[in-house]
C-alpha cells in the first residue's frame, strides 16, 4: 500500500484534538499536565462530569506542569478533567455595534439587548503599546467641560491622567461629569471591581441613562480576579479600535487600584512574593503595560482618565505612587473639600497637568500661574485669618487674594448638571482675576 492510499484510508472522525489533564485544583488555580503551553496562553477547561467549560489563562509553567488561572469559578471540576489549548488566543470582537452597550470583560453583552451587530473585527486584548517614535505629539486641547480642570489642569488629546481619591470622596461623580461634558466622539468606560449595584446607578445617575456613543465594560467585584484584570485590557482594546478608525476617544477607568488588587490575587496564588504592602512585582510591571497603550497616532487620539483609590487618603500608597510616575498628570480629590461641600473637591495645589503649557496659549497659562499663587496665599494664611491673627492692611497681596476668595470658590464649584464649553470657561476664568 502506498502512502497516499494509506492516508486516505484513515477515518478523520476518529482523530482527537490534543488535550491535557487536570492534576491539582485549589480555590483559585488549576494545575495541569500534558500540553505544551506558554505563559499567557488561553486554555479551555472541560468538565466531563458536569458538561460545562470555562476559559483560563496559563500563569506559570515548570518542567512538569503548568498553572491555570480561570476566568470564572471552578466548582465541580475534578482531577483528570480535560484541558484544551485555544489557538486563537484572547481577543474581543469590535465594531460600531458596541456603542450604547454594556459588555463584560470578554466583550460579551450583559444588558439584555441581544447580540451586538456589525462586529466584524477582532482586536487582541493583549498587545504592545505603540513604539515611542510613532506616538503623536500632545499639542491639542481636550476639553472635559469641568471648569476647574479645563482652566487649571487643562488636558491634551492623548494624555493619560489619574484621578486620585479616597473612598466616598466623589470619583464617580467627577467621572460622570467628564463623560457627559467632554468633547470626545467615542467614550469607553471601564468599571473594574465595582459593586454590582453601582453599574446601573452609574448609568442612571451619572450618565442620565444616555449611552449614545458610549461603551461600558463591567467586571464587578464578585467576578474572578482574571475577569477584573482583563476587563481593563478589554476596555483599552475597544478604545484602541475606535482610535484607529480616526476618532477622538475618551477612556475612563474606575479603578486602577482594584485592577492592581486583581493582579495581586493572581500573582500570590501562583507563588509570587509580596514586595510592597502585599503587592507582588507583576503588579508594578502590569500598570505601564496598560496605561502606556493610551495616546495619539496618525489616525486618532485616545485620552485616558484612570481613577486611583487611595488607601486611607495616603498618596504614597504603592499603586498610587507607581501610577503617578507613569501618568501625564494627576487630579487629587480631598476629603477635606468634600466635607466643606466643595464640589468637585479638587485640590488644585496638589494636582498637575504635565502638558498644560503645550495646549493653552500664553495668556491662559499666565492666568493659571496667577490663580495658583492666589490659592497658595489663601491656603498659607488660612489659619491666621480664621483666628484673627491677621489684620487687613498688613499684606496688600494677601488682601487682594482674600478679596477674590468667594469669587474663586464660585468659579471652581460646579453642579453635576452644569455644562460649559472651553471658551465659556476661559471667559469666566479671566473675570475671576480681574
Amino acid at each position: 500500500m502506498d502512502l497516499d492510499s494509506f492516508i486516505d484510508s484513515i477515518d478523520s472522525t476518529n482523530l482527537s484534538i490534543a488535550f491535557g489533564r487536570i492534576r491539582h485544583i485549589s480555590t483559585t488555580t488549576v494545575s495541569a499536565v500534558g500540553l505544551e503551553v506558554a505563559v499567557g496562553d488561553i486554555v479551555k477547561i472541560e468538565s466531563v462530569q458536569h458538561l460545562y467549560t470555562v476559559l483560563g489563562m496559563v500563569a506559570s509553567v515548570d518542567s512538569e506542569a503548568f498553572t491555570i488561572v480561570p476566568f470564572s469559578f471552578i466548582e465541580g471540576f475534578r482531577i483528570h478533567d480535560k484541558v484544551y489549548l485555544q489557538k486563537e488566543g484572547l481577543s474581543v470582537k469590535c465594531g460600531y455595534g458596541l456603542l450604547g452597550r454594556v459588555v463584560n470583560a470578554l466583550g460579551e453583552p450583559i444588558d439584555d439587548k441581544g447580540k451586538p451587530q456589525e462586529l466584524r473585527e477582532n482586536s487582541a486584548i493583549n498587545k504592545l503599546s505603540m513604539p515611542p517614535l510613532e506616538r503623536g505629539i500632545i499639542d491639542e486641547r481636550f476639553s472635559t467641560g469641568v471648569k476647574s480642570i479645563d482652566s487649571m489642569l487643562t488636558s491634551g488629546k492623548g494624555q493619560k491622567v489619574g484621578i486620585f481619591a479616597g473612598s466616598g470622596v466623589g470619583k464617580s461623580t467627577l467621572m460622570g461629569m467628564i463623560v457627559k461634558g467632554c468633547e470626545a466622539q467615542i467614550k469607553v468606560v471601564a468599571l473594574i471591581g465595582e459593586r454590582g449595584r453601582e453599574i446601573p446607578e452609574f448609568i442612571h445617575y451619572n450618565l442620565d441613562n444616555n449611552l449614545e456613543n458610549t461603551v461600558i465594560v463591567a467586571a464587578t467585584s464578585d467576578e474572578s480576579a482574571l475577569m477584573r484584570k482583563y476587563g481593563a485590557f478589554t476596555a483599552m482594546a475597544i478604545a484602541e479600535f475606535f482610535r484607529d478608525k480616526g476618532h477622538d476617544v475618551l477612556l475612563m477607568m474606575d479603578s486602577v487600584t482594584r485592577f492592581a488588587m486583581a493582579q495581586r490575587e493572581i500573582g500570590l496564588s501562583t507563588g509570587e512574593p509580596p514586595v510592597s504592602r502585599g503587592y507582588p512585582p507583576s503588579v508594578f510591571a502590569l500598570l505601564p503595560q496598560l496605561m502606556e497603550r493610551a495616546g495619539n497616532n496618525d489616525k486618532g487620539s485616545l485620552t485616558a482618565f484612570f481613577t486611583v483609590l487611595v488607601d486611607g487618603d495616603d498618596m504614597n500608597d504603592p499603586v498610587a505612587d507607581q501610577s503617578r510616575s507613569i501618568l501625564d498628570g494627576h487630579i487629587v480629590l480631598t476629603r477635606e473639600l468634600t466635607e466643606q461641600g466643595f464640589y468637585p473637591p479638587i485640590n488644585l495645589l496638589k494636582s498637575a497637568s504635565r502638558v498644560m503649557d503645550k495646549v493653552v496659549d500664553n495668556e491662559h497659562y499666565n492666568y493659571f500661574l496667577k490663580l495658583k499663587r492666589v490659592l497658595s496665599l489663601i491656603k498659607e494664611n488660612e489659619v491666621l485669618v480664621r483666628v484673627g491673627a491677621y489684620k487687613p492692611g498688613m499684606d496688600a497681596e494677601l488682601d487682594a487674594a482674600m478679596a477674590k476668595k468667594e469669587k474663586i470658590r464660585e468659579f471652581l464649584t460646579q453642579s453635576t448638571q452644569e455644562r460649559y464649553n472651553f471658551n465659556e470657561i476661559v471667559a469666566m476664568f479671566r473675570k475671576v482675576l480681574e
